[in-house]
């Protein structure tokens, strides 16, 4: 199926007790909450693996002057010792996946420079202490600050990375009010609980050589082409394992360095090689989110309506890639302004490769983008919900064309009867005790995209339904929501659903990432299922308006059981979907608001939240449960990016000082009092056939805004360099005293 109209009425409408939407424990919890559920370092279908173990470099420019490996080889259980003397031959570099060990320049600190491969993990990581590199050292850029003025336009990604409509310098330079503000957030990692791991076992095979790995990864086709370009192989000939993945957060979007090793070690070898990073290899030779600076200039007239808007944003990666943060991308359709100008600026520093990071672009652009509106509101003296109300736009403000739905203004009412934004007090005007506090909202939006999906649906003689596809549960549920749909679909009981995914050999799927997943892989799904009640409809000789409920088909006076038409060999049907004329016709988006309430102590600047709400809309929840606690972790993600998480890089030397949990913090219980999220009901007929939309990574755009705000409404700071640790409350305490002396 191709979306190139919106769909009509479908077995999941006019359900209200249907498996669809209901809050459904799931399916694999027992497995993961036991230990039963095989994690990729944890596979036990290959035998006798050897263990592998990186060694980073420790210089962030420069190049390899001797390595010597002697000590490492004659270490206890070594197998192989590998460097870019010795790495088998390599192919091209495929996105983000780049062949390893190749010659001698060091580009960023801890690019891997040798994997040592042993009979045991303790050995492999014994010898990979052994190994001595020398290098001729250079200078690293490695201040996005400082690079900012030859930071260069980067190549189109999704979207160009420029915009303009408009005259935005003559309707700025005539506004009766501006607003011209820079906010910077900080390099971000992705901190998931497990770490990239990769089991793989290289082979011969009548069609040519072949690799399957076992892996964490999130969206396996593509890594499955990546890799497939720089091993020189095949694409059917690369298989790709992942049926559970301990989150991933963007870091496993594609195979990192562990996996090609992995796989070339195999292949010299011939024998699987198993590898993770440790915890403090994960912040340099994993991806993380870069730093960013951002200027926004807002013109408006005194009533609030804008007449200008503009964001500006500088992000950085490794030299040689062209990832860079789509952070202005959002404002593009966020608020009316008929004069508007974007613009994204790229530096290649010696840094460790930058990519996407849970909501990347989203979720740092509006971190600066609400923060500036409520500074515009300020300077306006109109509430800041109002004067979102009053920028509402008609359609998409750069596409011209209409929103599929749009329920922004309404989540932003719900939220704030909800909240009590009517008691939010003026600037400084709060206090509890020792605690100034402040009330604080921003608003959410996020794309929501649709991805080409397939999927084969297979009722079985028993009466069982069996779901294939190459999709991924990063710990979203998708086992779940993929058993609900095809229950509601088939009319059978949950028990009755066997969902098989996470492997390269199943049908291709968009894999977990962007917040398509579920309504991606979950409409592959729907078309497939569709497809298998018409074919029993079919076979068993009833109109199509048969009724498939409690395991039967059932059309006027006639009713036949799904066990009685799947007969001895069973029944097979496949489905695929395709983004179509919907995806250009309509500006799709999920939308939410968030509220916070904050304290912050008196005397010695700290900021605790009080209590939180996120009301947003994604289309059709297709379980209430996972939704929630997507919807939750995006919010608390956001109260890191608020609040705490910040890799902290010495430009010296191009490395982050705080390489581990201990120093990269994250929130702690603790930090999360009472939080909670709410959905506005919502069918999106033009985002797919399930009428659903992502919430994954809507939930984090806006959070941390929505903190930031209350810290000023609390304390009249306005604090412009995230995240807002309590020292730069008391500078700005310390700073404003200062001129309040001066003054006098």
């Amino acid at each position: 199926m191709d979306m190139n109209q919106p769909i009509g009425a479908t077995p999941l409408d006019g359900k209200p007790d249907g498996l669809v939407g209901r809050p459904i424990d799931r399916i694999d919890g027992r497995l993961k909450v036991t230990g039963a559920a095989p994690y990729a370092y944890e596979t036990r279908d290959l035998k006798n693996p050897a263990y592998g173990f990186l060694v980073e470099a420790g210089i962030a420019k420069g190049r390899i002057r001797s390595l010597d490996v002697s000590a490492a080889k004659r270490a206890p259980g070594v197998l192989l010792v590998m460097t870019h003397e010795n790495v088998p031959e390599q192919g091209e570099k495929k996105e983000q996946v780049y062949p390893q060990l190749q010659g001698t320049e060091i580009r960023f600190h801890g690019q891997p420079i040798a994997f040592v491969v042993a009979q045991s993990f303790e050995q492999a990581r014994a010898a990979a202490a052994l190994v001595r590199a020398e290098y001729d050292v250079e200078k690293p850029e490695a201040s996005l600050k400082a690079a900012r003025p030859a930071a260069i336009e980067p190549k189109p990604a999704q979207t160009p990375p420029d915009s303009k409509l408009g005259d935005f310098d003559g309707a700025f330079a005539g506004a009766p009010v501006k607003l011209d503000v820079e906010y910077t957030t900080p390099v971000q990692i992705h901190a998931q609980m497990e770490p990239h791991a990769t089991i793989a076992s290289w082979e011969a095979g009548p069609d040519g050589e072949r690799v399957t790995l076992y892996t964490a990864n999130q969206m396996l086709n593509r890594g499955q082409a990546s890799l497939a370009s720089v091993l020189k192989l095949k694409p059917e000939n690369v298989r790709l394992v992942s049926h559970y993945i301990g989150g991933g957060f963007g870091s496993k979007l594609q195979p990192q360095p562990e996996a090609t090793l992995a796989a070339l070690a195999s292949k010299s070898l011939k024998r699987p090689v198993k590898v993770a990073l440790t915890r403090q290899q994960e912040f340099h030779v994993a991806t993380h989110r870069t730093d960013t600076i951002q200027r926004i200039r807002l013109g408006a007239d005194e009533n609030g309506r804008l007449t200008a808007i503009a964001h500006e944003s500088w992000s950085a990666t490794a030299p040689g890639d062209v990832f860079y943060e789509t952070s202005a991308v959002v404002t593009r359709s966020l608020y009316a302004a008929q004069n508007r100008l974007t613009r994204h600026r790229l530096a290649n520093l010696n840094v460790p490769i930058a990519s996407a990071m849970r909501a990347p672009g989203e979720a740092v652009g509006q971190l600066a983008f609400e923060c500036a509106m409520d500074e515009l509101a300020e300077q306006l003296k109109i509430d800041p919900i109002e004067l979102r109300i009053r920028n509402e736009p008609e359609q998409d403000p750069e596409k011209k064309v209409p929103f599929s739905t749009r329920q922004l203004v309404a989540c932003m009412r719900e939220g704030a009867q909800r909240f009590g934004w009517d008691k939010r007090g003026a600037v400084g005007a709060s206090r509890d005790g020792q605690w100034l506090v402040g009330m604080g909202m921003a608003a959410a939006s996020r794309l929501n995209p649709l991805m080409p999906s397939q999927a084969s649906v297979r009722l079985n003689p028993d009466g069982t339904l069996t779901v294939r596809m190459a999709m991924t549960d990063i710990g979203t549920g998708t086992y779940t929501i993929l058993a609900q749909i095809a229950g509601e679909m088939m009319g059978l009981p949950i028990e009755r659903i066997r969902v098989e995914i996470g492997d390269t050999a199943y049908p291709k799927a968009a894999g977990s990432g962007g917040s398509f997943g579920a309504g991606s892989a979950g409409s592959a799904l729907f078309v497939a299922c569709d497809n298998l009640r018409q074919a029993l409809v079919q076979s068993a000789g009833m109109s199509s308006e048969a009724v498939f409920a409690d395991g039967r088909v059932t059309a006027g006076n006639r009713s036949e059981d799904l066990t009685s038409l799947a007969g001895a060999q069973g029944v097979e049907a496949k489905g695929e979907i395709k983004p179509g004329a919907m995806k250009e016709k309509y500006s799709q988006h999920s939308f939410g608001a968030h509220f916070a309430e904050v304290g912050v102590d008196a005397d010695t600047g700290e900021i605790r939240l009080r209590r939180m709400l996120g009301v947003f809309t994604g289309g059709r929840i297709l379980n209430l449960k996972t939704a929630r606690s997507q919807a939750l972790g995006g919010m608390i993600f956001g109260i890191g990016a608020a609040l705490m998480e910040a890799a902290e890089t010495d430009t010296r030397y191009g490395y982050f000082v705080n390489h581990d949990l201990a120093e990269y913090h994250v929130p702690a219980h603790a930090d999360v009092p009472a939080i909670d999220a709410v959905f506005l009901p919502e069918l999106d007929d033009k985002a797919n056939p399930l009428k659903s939309k992502g919430l994954g990574e809507v939930s984090i755009c806006g959070a941390g805004a929505a903190l930031a705000n209350a810290v000023y409404n609390a304390t009249g700071l306005r604090i412009r360099d995230y995240p807002l640790t309590l020292d730069k409350v008391l500078d700005g305490w310390n700073e404003r005293e200062g001129a309040v002396q001066r003054r006098t």
